[in-house]
């Protein structure tokens, strides 16, 4: 009952930004949502550039948060497909997917070919100091969940009072948990929302900077890992069991779709079967757009002329 509410709830948030979508489509012309982290954008653009350069569609995109409401749109029809989702932050995937013993109301395509992993990190510096920077370790038995009590004051803030502070998962949509899991693995820390991407990496790259202790929330394949020197802490391992007591599955990711749209647009399908992405071309053009600032049109036009053989092989 509680899902079946919040899913009403987030239909209702997102219809003013859907009713401009028409029900029923004009011919060579497809609606996608345009996701919330900077991967799944680059994925989803570089199937939007084929779609529009070379299969003679105009594509239509709708800007929401990763997570439920954006696949209650897949399965409303007001959204005809979702190019990136990582299975591990998307439990209403039980609803829909019959793979998860869902309804079959969503059907999966294909993957993409991003493996993602999750975790979380703390700078290296803490551990096992730095000496050209003149930072002493200041935590160095740290390496697990276990051992975050035993340093919690070293992570406090403003607003985590006596508790320790964990820059968390940036969007509540993406359904992290990060409270719950601290709660659940009894670490007295507080989950820090930062609201989006850019402000959370923001704040972990301001606090390296001045050498400063922090605990995060961090994915791969991404472009941090490159920026700062950090060390994964170790968790539970992953069990859908005792979740969200635990670390997150490996996400191999996937594209679904809605089954009608699938069975009227069988050549779109086929793009979207072929098309794949390494963790390597993507993390390239992440790196572009958000480190060096650059426009995300101009990044994947630059990707896909480079790399023409890539994505004609993509072609139905």
């Amino acid at each position: 009952m509680r899902r079946e509410l919040n899913l009403a709830v987030l239909s209702a948030a997102i219809g003013l930004s859907l009713s401009a979508v028409p029900s029923v489509h004009a011919a060579n012309s497809v609606t996608a949502v345009d996701l919330d982290w900077t991967g799944a954008v680059v994925t989803c653009r570089t199937i939007q550039y084929v779609l529009e350069n070379e299969m003679d569609y105009k594509v239509k995109t709708v800007s929401m948060p990763g997570g439920a409401g954006a696949w209650e749109a897949v399965r409303a029809g007001d959204v005809d497909y979702y190019c990136e989702t990582w299975p591990s932050y998307n439990p209403v995937k039980s609803e829909y997917l019959t793979e998860y013993g869902g309804d079959g109301s969503l059907s999966i395509v294909a993957d993409t070919g991003i493996v993602g992993s999750s975790g979380y990190y703390v700078p290296r510096y803490m551990v096992e100091g730095d000496s050209e920077r003149g930072i002493e370790a200041t935590a160095p038995d740290l390496k697990s969940y276990t051992d975050l009590n035993k340093y919690k004051d070293l992570f406090k803030s403003l607003e985590s009072g006596d508790r320790g502070t964990v820059i968390a998962c940036p969007v509540v949509a993406w359904e992290c948990e990060d409270q719950k899991r601290m709660d659940l693995l009894e670490v007295d820390f507080h989950a820090q929302i930062m609201g989006s991407e850019t402000a959370h990496w923001a704040e972990m790259q301001a606090k390296y900077k001045r050498g400063e202790p922090f605990f995060a929330y961090a994915w791969a394949p991404h472009w941090i890992h490159a920026a700062l020197d950090m060390v994964e802490i170790e968790m539970p391992v992953y069990d859908e069991a005792k979740w969200p007591a635990t670390t997150w599955a490996q996400d191999v990711t996937f594209k679904f779709a809605n089954p009608k749209f699938m069975e009227e647009n069988p050549d779109v399908v086929k793009l979207l079967e072929k098309h794949r992405l390494t963790n390597s071309q993507q993390a390239t053009m992440i790196y572009e757009i958000d480190v060096n600032k650059r426009d995300t049109d101009e990044v994947v036009e630059e990707w896909m002329a480079a790399n023409e053989s890539v994505w004609r092989t993509w072609l139905p």
